[in-house]
């Protein structure tokens, strides 16, 4: 085991062209800048996170009303942490970054969603019986006593997923010019050695 660790840790990241890091740098300026303009309001990508969402509740809704009130936002968030942990055992910079940049953009979806547990102003979506829609923040604040503190704590977990977004970006790059570095140093004291010969 510890062996199968180690040769993971010496395994290098696939780098990724400049070409596609100027591409990947641009979508996320754009969309980060589309996210800030919408001031926390439904984002076109949410639209997907939505049916994932409403999947979680039929699939965790197996094992119970309560952890199927929990599915939705379970699964919204495991999708695409499971798939950035796929791409990073395939060290596969890219798409590591991508699955991990969209599993904080969730964070920003939950957090609209617990923003408004309280005022419960959103319309809802089900998949079930629609006399029993239940805003599921609204009943999970509720049994856990916090109902009051629904805008603090979608605050903090906005806070966090804009945390996460901006510092996966930031690994994208340094991650990218670590690779290349490493690229253009062999090549240069080879080129030393040669013409020292």
């Amino acid at each position: 085991m510890l062996d199968h660790w180690n040769g993971f840790r010496q395994t290098e990241w696939q780098p990724v062209p400049r070409w596609a890091l100027t591409a990947w740098l641009g979508f996320y300026a754009a969309f980060l800048l589309y996210v800030f303009h919408s001031h926390g309001g439904f984002l076109f990508i949410d639209m997907a996170n939505l049916v994932v969402h409403e999947g979680g509740h039929l699939l965790f809704g197996w094992f119970g009303p309560t952890i199927g009130l929990w599915g939705g936002t379970l699964l919204q968030w495991l999708v695409p942490f499971l798939l950035a942990g796929y791409f990073f055992t395939q060290k596969q910079i890219a798409s590591f970054a991508f699955c991990a940049f969209f599993f904080f953009e969730n964070w920003l979806y939950t957090a609209t969603y617990m923003a408004d547990a309280r005022a419960m102003m959103l319309p809802l979506v089900t998949t079930g019986d629609p006399d029993n829609i239940e805003h599921d923040w609204h009943t999970i604040f509720s049994s856990l006593g916090v109902l009051q503190y629904d805008t603090t704590i979608a605050g903090i977990v906005r806070f966090l997923g804009w945390c996460g977004m901006l510092g996966i970006v930031g690994w994208l790059v340094w991650q990218s010019v670590r690779a290349s570095t490493d690229d253009v140093l062999p090549g240069s004291f080879t080129m030393l050695n040669h013409k020292e010969r």
